[in-house]
This record gives structure tokens, sequence and C-alpha cells, in this order.
């Protein structure tokens, strides 16, 4: 089965609440945190971290769901979205970011602008700008001593 563009076997490994581990998680599908986590995540899949769960290091992911607590740079292909007990503090990279009311982020967000537009938009030659023209008086069709 595909799910986000990745293969999806349906496999999940679970660091269950309770469990501390320090080190590196390196799956392919997907993984959820309800223990705490001193290290790195990888996968192409998404990372689930519950409402116990505590990251902190680095995650890098086909998306970020969170309820926990994260301290990291989180990089996500896809999307970043963080539940109303969540806390992140840290960067992300990630095109889309959704914070539930409630959710705190305290950090840097990089949702790839590269570009800041330093003058308005160029209309197409054969568009005229309405705004231009205000002001200006009309041209008369017919002068009085013409008639």
């Amino acid at each position: 089965m595909k799910k986000n563009g990745y293969m999806d076997d349906g496999n999940i490994t679970l660091l269950a609440k309770g469990v501390n581990l320090k080190g590196e998680i390196k799956v392919e599908g997907t993984v959820r945190i309800d223990g705490c986590l001193d290290g790195d995540v990888h996968t192409k899949g998404e990372v689930i971290v519950g409402e116990d769960g505590v990251v902190k290091g680095t995650i890098t992911a086909g998306s970020l769901i969170s309820s926990g607590r994260i301290k990291a740079t989180v990089t996500a292909a896809e999307r970043v979205q963080l539940f109303k007990s969540a806390i992140l503090i840290g960067e992300v990279h990630s095109p889309v970011m959704v914070m539930e009311e409630g959710a705190k982020f305290q950090g840097v967000c990089d949702m790839g602008a590269t570009v800041w537009p330093e003058e308005a938009p160029r209309l197409p030659d054969n568009v005229c700008d309405i705004n231009q023209h205000r002001g200006r008086p009309l041209a008369l069709i017919g002068k009085e001593s013409d008639m």
C-alpha cells in the first residue's frame, strides 16, 4: 500500500511509554514515540509523538504529527502538524506547518520561500492598472468653442 508517496508495509516502530532510548532510529515506515528519545529519527514515513513522548535530537521524516514535547531540528518532506498539547523548540524545515490552538512553538520555521518581491508584479502589456489613471482630468470630447 502506498501512503504519502512512499511504500508503507503497515509496520509501526513503537517506543513505548516509560522507555528511554539514547541513539538513532532508522526505519522505512511509521515511528510512534510515547517514551523518551535522546537522539535521531530517520524515516520516509510518519513520526508520531504522543502526549507523553519526548524527543531531543533530530527528526527527518515524511511527516511529523506531535502531541508531545520536541526539542530538535525537524525536517519533514510533506508536513508538520502540532496538536494543542504539543511543544516544539528548535528548527522546522517543511513545506507545510499546521498548529492547533494551544500548541507552542519556539524557533525558526523554513517553509521554502526563497524569493521576496521587491516591487509590485508587472501587469502584461495589454492590461492597464486603473489606479494609475485616478486623479487625472478626463479628456474633453469637444470644446465649447467648437460647437
